[in-house]
């Protein structure tokens, strides 16, 4: 898998530490790690990612409209991380989405299908 660079939008710092550090093990670099929806955007803005991972329910708003704001800028690969899937599915049908807790096999998995899209 080619090195890259991800920014990972997480409000649970031991959920960000954890995952940037599996990416990390992975050959990742982690562009920027950020707990609110504002911040994501401002992020994507800044960094330019290849692949955004981001929990569909952040501290002060939802990931899924920070998502949609990026997208209108620029077409980023993402997957959205979230204790309800179903919730995220009907907000966004066809998003890819794992569901918490997810392992590294499925991280891995999912990374490769928002490559595909």
């Amino acid at each position: 898998m080619t090195s890259l660079s991800i920014l990972i939008a997480e409000d649970e710092a031991v959920i960000a530490m954890l995952l940037g550090e599996v990416l990390i093990g992975l050959g990742h670099g982690i562009c920027s790690s950020v707990a609110t929806a504002d911040d994501a955007v401002a992020a994507a803005r800044e960094h330019h990612p290849d692949l955004i991972i981001i929990d569909a329910g952040l501290r002060d708003s939802s990931g899924v409209d920070a998502m949609a704001t990026i997208l209108q800028e620029r077409n980023t690969p993402h997957i959205f991380i979230s204790g309800d899937k179903a919730g995220v599915l009907a907000q966004r049908p066809g998003a890819l989405v794992i569901e918490k807790p997810f392992d590294e096999n499925t991280l891995v998995a999912a990374i490769d299908r928002a490559l595909i899209r």
